[in-house]
């Protein structure tokens, strides 16, 4: 999942026990630095990452000399089925049956809309021997993925009176399927008054236990699934009940804050504790939630995520919410079961929005690449929660948190560095009580749970705690709720604090917790350090991620299973809280990409995408550039895609960029991959002439909203073509184009002009980019923009240097 716990940014944990979940889901751990060793093994990982692509298919399966069983998904061709069986499964079942069994195979799942084919239990030379099978496209073991609000409709300018929540009637009745940890159902944004009856077209149904009653579901609720198969199959057992809810009942809290976040029922006087106290709301209120649980204790497997994509296909959904992605680099597509899955949705015309990881501030991280998807970023909103640090010589030092407990005591307290008390991270057992005790402990930002730390330095006898970011966090701050007095602070602050303690015999501080505070200062929105971002390491002439929304400090609804920390010395229990990560941000989208469906039911899915892309915005509440935490610098596309989401603006705007399957399919092909290749996508042989039908000159011709160009020594020309379609409501319409290109790049558009004389009519053009004087490295950025005087559209233009061209493209 991509969520960043009360402690966690994939990668850093908030304090939260449940780690190798929280990697799964996007969430940014609360205390562990993000991904600090990437830097330094970016290149291997990046050189044996390419390589890889270079190896066909079959090679896929890893040698494995105990050849145990373990989960393996096969891509069968769904049409060559013989007609001897009465069903895909039997076929299926008769395959692995004929394989030599030293050890007994397995069916876990038939997979028939998001892929076609199943996954099963099998040793790894069985796998080998599937690839023989003149039905089989391709065999994959199963992987592991990592799970990666009462003001932000305000943020985002949605209102009651105008814009896109009134055209849309909410999304009433269209049904987004979150997949992710489950639900809590009783939770007030799961009521269903003032909603109307569930959907006729829908097929999906409540699988009820002890622990999920029938009545968990309503007219709000209208489906929940859990899917296990893969996850019990890693484990090699049952899982165990006693920890977990092998139901759709949501145990760890992550499904309950990202399904409250895409479609929660308003919510008078919520917050967590004193804090964020006000109305809360999801995106689009009307909207049904169909639950689809696939992430466990250790993880979020692929056989289980194709399953629920499969079914919630099958149920009818409209938007799959997915808050989960690969760790490290974005795998290949046809080795992506995310990839694939999402293909699949978009043969149906269901819109896949994915989180896009928190594995920041590094470069190449972004994953859920993939052009179909809808790739989502995370960023700041003009919201607060200030606990400021007082030394001893009267300094004020801000910083965040969300402590609700019994203050300190009003006077200043003996001021340690936990590197000189045993542990600068302040592991649980490391640090010394005789150096601690009655004392507020500063602790390094990473290592360990953001909220992990003060847990210890409660058991070691401290009574306070400073989380002091490092060069990796810079100035990115995320609110938690401690158990200790405690307050997060700047890299630059906590470098002050650090000084202070050095040199003065006998440091003492306070920490003076200031509640909630919305405003312009500091400026607003800001990208994430954790949110992860391009330039895309897989195919660098698509821009990634997409967009960025709100995805720090979110007030959503919570598990009544489960501590705010998700510590196990933590007795609290709350009905919402505020988390962090990129796991937040994307419900934030797909619930805005709910109402667009239902302000328009006839536009395709890469037209709703592309109007959240060309209307998205790059200036804060100050009039500046968008900031980049992680640098401390202007952001660029590579790291906030076509800018932070407008919701009013995306209900009319102007032109969009269509796509079907077809193109997506020519896609491929630009890119090298073959019809065998290809077949694991449309499910089906595609013939050898697949690429002869569909055809683009490059990667770059995807008929995409926004402008990824790599230029070289050897290619220092580039032309990308595009074709707009007029949806602006005005069937005669004249759209005007203006270049905003870097320095040391030429850009040319032909035509100039687009003349439209009827809605939904199509006209095409052509960009050229060129090499200007002086530019031979570095990455550069620009926009192109076409106006009409009442519409602007606009797409982000990246440039990056290569200088090798060849290796860039792979």
């Amino acid at each position: 999942m991509n969520k960043l716990r009360p402690n966690k940014i994939c990668g850093e944990t908030s304090g939260l026990k449940k780690t190798s979940l929280t990697n799964h889901l996007l969430i940014p751990p609360v205390s562990q630095e993000p991904n600090t060793t990437l830097m330094a093994t970016s290149t291997l990982s990046l050189f044996l990452f390419l390589l890889s692509l270079l190896l066909p298919a079959t090679l896929s399966i890893p040698p494995d000399l105990s050849d145990r069983p373990k989960t393996f998904i096969v891509h069968v061709s769904k049409s060559q089925k013989p007609s001897l069986f009465s069903s895909h499964r039997s076929w299926y079942t008769s395959i692995i049956q004929n394989l030599p069994s030293p050890h007994p195979t397995k069916l876990l799942y038939t997979y028939d809309r998001s892929v076609h084919g199943f996954s099963a239990t099998l040793t790894s030379s069985q796998a080998t021997q599937l690839l023989s099978h003149p039905s089989v496209l391709s065999v994959t073991p199963d992987q592991p993925r990592q799970l990666h609000t009462t003001h932000t409709p305000n943020f985002l300018g949605l209102a009651d009176s105008f814009g896109l929540w009134p055209n849309s009637d909410y999304a009433d009745d269209v049904v987004i399927g979150v997949l992710d940890t489950g639900i809590w159902p009783e939770r007030p944004s799961f009521a269903d008054s003032g909603i109307g009856p569930v959907p006729t077209r829908w097929k999906g149904t409540c699988v009820t236990t002890a622990d999920f009653p029938s009545s968990a579901c309503n007219r709000k609720i209208i489906g929940a699934r859990a899917y296990f198969n893969g996850y019990e199959s890693h484990i090699g057992r049952l899982m165990d009940e006693t920890t977990e809810a092998k139901s759709p009942r949501d145990t760890e809290g992550h499904g309950t804050h990202t399904a409250s976040t895409a479609a929660g029922a308003v919510v008078a006087n919520a917050s967590f504790f004193s804090y964020a106290q006000g109305e809360a709301r999801g995106m689009a209120t009307k909207a049904r939630i169909a639950v689809y649980k696939i992430c466990w204790s250790f993880g979020c497997f692929d056989s289980d995520i194709l399953a629920a994509m499969d079914q919630a296909i099958a149920d009818g959904v409209d938007i799959i919410s997915l808050s989960v992605g690969a760790s490290g680099l974005a795998p290949p597509y046809d080795r992506d079961s995310i990839a694939i899955g999402a293909f699949g949705a978009a043969q149906h015309g269901v819109l896949v929005s994915a989180s896009a990881g928190n594995s920041g501030p590094n470069p190449f991280t972004a994953t859920n690449i993939a052009p179909w998807i809808l790739t989502v970023g995370a960023s700041t909103i003009d919201r607060e929660f200030p606990a400021d640090v007082v030394l001893g010589d009267n300094r004020v030092i801000s910083g965040v948190s969300l402590y609700s407990g019994e203050p300190l005591v009003d006077y200043k307290l003996p001021l340690v560095y936990g590197g000189d008390c045993g542990s600068r991270y302040c592991y649980e057992g490391a640090l010394q009580p005789s150096k601690v005790q009655g004392k507020i402990v500063v602790c390094d930002r990473g290592g360990n749970a953001r909220v992990a730390k003060g847990g210890a330095v409660k058991l070691s006898g401290g009574l306070g705690m400073i989380l002091a970011n490092t060069e990796e966090s810079g100035e990115e701050l995320l609110a938690d709720g401690h158990l200790i007095p405690a307050t997060e602070v700047g890299e630059i602050a906590a470098n002050q604090i650090r000084e202070y303690i050095r040199l003065n015999q006998y440091p003492t501080a306070t920490i003076v917790f200031r509640g909630t505070v919305i405003g312009s200062s500091p400026s607003s929105p800001k990208v994430a350090a954790f949110s992860s971002r391009g330039p895309n390491s897989l195919t660098p002439e698509i821009l990634k991620p997409d967009v960025i929304a709100p995805g720090v400090n979110i007030l959503a609804g919570w598990t009544g299973a489960t501590a705010p920390t998700d510590l196990d010395i933590d007795p609290r229990r709350v009905e919402f809280n505020i988390i962090s990560g990129t796991s937040m941000s994307c419900p934030h989208v797909s619930g805005i990409a709910a109402l667009l469906r239902n302000a328009y039911p006839n536009w395709s899915i890469a037209a709703i995408k592309s109007a959240l892309i060309t209307t998205a915005y790059t200036l804060d509440n100050a009039g500046k550039k968008i900031k980049d935490l992680g640098s401390g610098e202007e952001s660029t596309p590579f790291v906030h895609g076509a800018g932070h989401v407008d919701p009013n603006r995306a209900l009319n705007p102007g032109l969009v960029y269509d796509l079907n399957v077809n193109d997506y399919v020519a896609f491929l092909c630009s890119i090298g991959y073959s019809p065998r290749q290809i077949a694991v996508f449309v499910g089906k042989p595609t013939g050898s002439d697949i690429c002869t039908r569909n055809s683009l000159a490059s990667p770059g011709d995807l008929n995409y909203p926004s402008f990824s160009v790599v230029l070289s020594s050897d290619q220092g020309l580039v032309k990308y073509k595009r074709i707009a379609t007029n949806v602006g409501g005005d069937a005669d319409a004249v759209y005007e184009v203006t270049v905003n290109a870097p320095a040391g790049v030429e850009i040319s558009v032909e035509p100039r002009k687009l003349v439209f004389s009827a809605e939904n009519q199509t006209q095409s053009y052509e960009v050229t980019f060129k090499r200007g004087v002086g530019y031979d490295s570095g990455e550069r950025y620009g926009s192109i923009e076409w106006a009409d005087g009442r519409h602007l559209v606009r797409s982000p233009v990246a440039v990056r240097w290569s200088s090798a061209r060849s290796l860039a493209s792979m």
